[in-house]
């Protein structure tokens, strides 16, 4: 299973006026460099618990349908399927009727189910799901705690920017964003 972001968010959950505010900076001088550590702070906190907290399109790669006829998709929350691909032995698409699926994209992990599920005829990635995720359009749809979280960890790294540089970033992470984000870690055993 491979995801693949086709479409990255078109915007951050913060903006960098809150992080100057944050901050207490007045003068534009460092305003690329926050911008930077906004971005970098956003991917981590995606990574790390499993969100799109802005909306973003991805692409889902499965070898087969799952048993049961159930795909899981481990990004929180999708909002929508978009359209699913089916490939031949040849390498030809396929598409695959989006009527009468089932969507539970509230779920950790979301599921899908399809009425017809046609078998791949690549042995690798001949399924693709392409899927839209994230709280919203804007910062204004993210849980408030996320966005703590988030401007948190950017003070962290300002904090830290002449230790680490941009591309080590993150290096650190502050006290209390782990409890910010503990409610909306996926957790698997």
């Amino acid at each position: 299973m491979t995801y693949i972001l086709t479409n990255p968010p078109a915007a951050e959950p913060i903006t960098l006026a809150e992080v100057k505010a944050h901050l207490r900076l007045d003068d534009g001088n460092e305003d690329a460099f926050l911008a930077s550590l906004i971005t970098t702070a956003r991917e981590h906190l995606e990574r790390e618990a499993g969100l799109c907290l802005i909306s973003q399109t991805w692409r889902l790669c499965l070898d087969f349908w799952p048993r049961g006829g159930i795909s899981q998709i481990v990004r929180y929350p999708v909002r929508a399927i978009q359209d699913v691909t089916v490939y031949d032995q040849a390498g030809t698409p396929h598409k695959v009727s989006l009527q009468d699926h089932l969507l539970d994209g509230e779920a950790r992990p979301a599921r899908l189910w399809l009425r017809d599920q046609p078998a791949p005829g690549r042995v690798m990635n001949g399924i693709e799901i392409e899927f839209l995720a994230g709280f919203g359009e804007t910062g204004v749809d993210v849980p408030d705690g996320l966005k703590r979280a988030m401007l948190l960890h950017v003070a962290h790294m300002f904090a830290f920017r002449g230790v680490v540089s941009i591309e080590q970033q993150p290096a650190g992470i502050p006290d209390g964003y782990e409890r910010l984000i503990a409610s909306y870690r996926l957790r698997r055993l």
